[in-house]
């Protein structure tokens, strides 16, 4: 039994971003997605690992010192599901009680969003659970292992979004912009870099 498996998302191809691998771009020092693995390694989460595709060796030396392990997903062209599918799948393997997704162009999110996310999993134990601020719903979103099976089929670029209609969707609220703080253009890298991510880290 791994307990709550951590994955985050960094195989895509940010076809958005205008200017290289937008998961490698910096944030106050540091690359993205290294920022988003921090987020969930500094969690109490009992293991972590990061999807890799598109320049996986560069992704993969950005990530190591947060995650446990590192897997290939194939076609990762094909969509953000095919690192869901991944992630569900090594949590359904490994046995996991539910699995914990988060966007690899997501540098500000605090950790204590995440574990309020855990606590609040544990204290139920079913379903799924989205924080939310300012009444919005955002990521990291964390499903229990009864939907691995649905996440572990999934097509498209929706990630896990498609079942919310179909699950019981537990809502935690949380004092954390960085929920719906996500890097896709230039822009928004230029944006985040002139405000810095003041949501904090715990």
């Amino acid at each position: 039994m791994t307990g709550l498996v951590g994955v985050v998302l960094a195989a895509g191809l940010g076809t958005r971003f205008e200017d290289g691998n937008k998961l490698l771009a910096r944030v106050e020092g540091e690359p993205i997605v290294g920022r988003a693995a921090r987020s969930i390694a500094d969690a109490s989460l009992d293991r972590t690992i990061a999807t890799l595709g598109h320049d996986g060796p560069a992704v993969r030396r950005a990530v190591d010192p947060h995650v446990d392990e590192t897997i290939q997903v194939d076609e990762y062209e094909r969509g953000q599901s095919r690192s869901v599918r991944a992630g569900a799948r090594y949590a359904r393997e490994t046995t996991a009680d539910a699995a914990l997704f988060l966007p690899g162009d997501m540098p500000c999110v605090e950790s204590k969003t995440v574990r309020r996310l855990v606590d609040a999993y544990r204290s139920a134990g079913d379903g799924a659970v989205v924080p939310t601020y300012d009444d919005r719903r955002g990521n990291p979103v964390l499903f229990d292992a009864a939907h691995f099976d649905e996440l572990a089929s999934l097509a498209g670029d929706t990630g896990g979004r498609e079942l919310f209609e179909k699950i019981d969707v537990r809502r935690v609220p949380t004092n954390d912009p960085g929920i719906h703080v996500d890097i896709d253009t230039r822009t928004d890298l230029w944006s985040v870099r002139q405000s810095g991510c003041d949501t904090g880290r715990s």
